[in-house]
């Protein structure tokens, strides 16, 4: 029986494909911070604008982008996060 040579081969660079990427969590603004904090304090949207000189549909979308960011989904996920956080010695 004839034995055939294995050759080697380098893998091509055009083949390699990096790892995939771990996503890092984003980080909240301090307005985003501030806002829900204010939430967590027992202010409304409306009350939140008034006090920061900024429009409710600011407040809105601060609220919103944070709640994403944290994967929260209403006011309540608000107040369990604060208590984790350690808001309610703050407060």
């Amino acid at each position: 029986m004839a034995r055939t040579a294995k050759t080697k081969t380098k893998p091509s660079l055009a083949n390699l494909t990096p790892p995939p990427r771990k996503k890092r969590p984003e980080s909240l603004t301090s307005r985003e911070q501030e806002i829900l904090e204010l939430i967590w304090a027992g202010f409304k949207n409306k009350e939140i604008g008034q006090r920061l000189k900024i429009s409710v549909k600011t407040v809105e979308a601060h609220k919103a982008n944070a709640m994403r960011k944290l994967g929260l989904t209403g006011r309540i996920d608000i107040v369990k996060y604060a208590i984790l956080q350690g808001w309610l010695d703050n407060a």
